[in-house]
């Protein structure tokens, strides 16, 4: 399979159909040529997903950032490679830096996919909630929705009069040894309904639009 356009700004680029059954789902978001990747798979797929970049049109060189949703290892384990290929900033939450740019192995939990993960200092940390990224003429927003892990964060932006949420793994699972913490889970997801966006990009279930899909998705799992 290719990439998947999912709406004008938004397109699919990696996940299990799209680079390797270990990735999560990896999305491009563009504005104005220039582009942001949510997250970065496992590492085992990291040339078919900058292969499906440039099967929509864009040069990888042309991204910007990897915003990281979390720091489980289906989800940074190609931040290098992606990073030293495209020369893209990596933002991340203050409270995924044991995972993200010290590789703690209890909090990425690498050895569930056999990876090596190699550690990413990330140019840009996310210390409070609502902070904002400009990415061309869209505004994009972090949403701090600890749950899943401690620093979990939520992307939020508007395409063409679209509400688009990048709610990677709000689904869980929840394990003591990463920190998930199920009370704040049930808040954030109350949260994201409050939101009502029009599409859902979720981290391994795929897309799902319209807006009341996407709220049935996160009241089936409150």
């Amino acid at each position: 399979m290719k990439a998947v356009k999912i709406c004008s700004q938004v397109y699919q680029v990696g996940g299990g159909n799209l680079s390797h059954p270990d990735d999560c789902c990896v999305y491009l978001l563009e504005s104005e040529g220039v582009m942001a990747l949510i997250d970065a798979g496992s590492g085992k797929g990291s040339r078919l997903i900058l292969e499906n970049i440039k099967s929509c049109g864009f040069l990888p060189a042309n991204i910007r950032y990897i915003l990281v949703t979390h720091g489980h290892i289906d989800h940074i384990g190609g931040l290098k490679e992606i990073k030293d290929v495209t020369g893209a900033m990596v933002a991340t939450h203050e409270l995924e830096l044991d995972a993200v740019a010290n590789g703690n192995p209890r909090l990425t939990a690498a050895s569930w996919y056999g990876v090596e993960y190699q550690p990413v200092k990330p140019d840009r940390i996310i210390k409070q909630d609502n902070e904002t990224l400009t990415l061309g003429n869209t505004e994009v927003v972090f949403l701090h929705t600890p749950g899943h892990t401690p620093g979990s964060l939520s992307i939020f932006c508007q395409c063409n009069g679209k509400k688009i949420l990048f709610g990677q793994d709000i689904h869980g699972p929840f394990y003591k040894e990463w920190g998930s913490d199920k009370n704040q889970w049930r808040q954030s997801l109350k949260r994201l309904l409050t939101l009502e966006a029009d599409i859902l990009c979720e981290g391994h279930f795929g897309i799902y639009q319209p807006a009341e899909d996407v709220r049935q998705y996160i009241k089936s799992y409150l």
